[in-house]
């Protein structure tokens, strides 16, 4: 449960606690009624007097008082859609992308490697996601090393979704053969013994399966004047360009989507 602290430096005040996450007017603070969030909620959130209120950030080169230090957040993101339809809209998404940027950690010297990959599937309600990979790269020794991976996706008119998750590693031939294409034997080549053909049997061949943890995505429902003649307008006035529908989906509402999936 999120307790209200004794002090607190506020940045930017979403709503009451007893509207969640959104622009309405503040309602009383009840104490017969505590709210519970998510881990990941309570990370970024606190309570202030009647207020849920955005948690300042560990670096800060600004004090901006009572006004929101970073208004585009408030000004795009939008809460008032059902789990159902932000999951839907993802999927639409990642699915008019097909390639994603996998980034995962080298153990050798710490760096975050990047590299586009080919969606081979969904799984989890269309949740998580599948890929296919050569299991003699780097990309397997990284994630068997640090299982955390990142998904990103983004498209020429900068709608963007960013995936946290971790990733396992299958060779087993049944999981292989579900998502295998022929396309592969391209990547791989056939090194004529027998065995590595760049087939569904080719040992070489595994699934990257990334288990979702939460997810980050920024759709938009303007044509490409309309989200240019927004900002302009926020270039002159100094107002926020409202360009986008930010959504999140949470830890918590990832693992009620894939419970109702299953």
């Amino acid at each position: 449960m999120l307790e209200r602290p004794a002090t607190t430096s506020p940045r930017l005040i979403l709503g009451s606690i007893g509207t969640g996450l959104t622009n309405q007017a503040a309602k009383p603070y009840s104490p017969r009624a505590p709210i519970y969030f998510s881990q990941q909620r309570q990370r970024k959130y606190t309570v202030v007097g009647n207020d849920l209120v955005r948690k300042m950030s560990s670096f800060s080169n600004a004090d901006t008082g009572d006004k929101p230090s970073g208004p585009y957040y408030n000004k795009n993101i939008d809460t008032n859609v059902s789990l159902k339809e932000k999951v839907e809209a993802l999927t639409k998404f990642v699915s008019s992308c097909k390639f994603g940027m996998m980034t995962t950690r080298d153990p050798s010297s710490g760096k975050l490697v990047s590299r586009c990959m080919a969606v081979a599937g969904k799984e989890g309600g269309d949740i998580d996601l599948t890929f296919t990979t050569n299991t003699e790269s780097h990309k397997t020794d990284e994630l068997k090393a640090d299982e955390h991976t990142n998904i990103s996706f983004c498209d020429g008119s900068g709608q963007w979704a960013s995936f946290a998750g971790d990733a396992s590693i299958e060779t087993g031939r049944d999981v292989v053969r579900k998502y295998y294409s022929p396309t592969l034997k391209a990547w791989l080549g056939d090194l004529g013994d027998g065995t590595h053909d760049g087939s569904e049997n080719d040992p070489r061949i595994g699934v990257l399966r990334v288990r979702t943890a939460s997810v980050t995505y920024a759709l938009t429902g303007r044509s490409a004047l309309g989200r240019a003649a927004e900002v302009a307008k926020g270039t002159v006035t100094g107002e926020p360009a409202a360009v986008n529908k930010l959504r999140e989906i949470s830890e918590d509402e990832v693992r009620q989507w894939r419970a109702t999936a299953s």
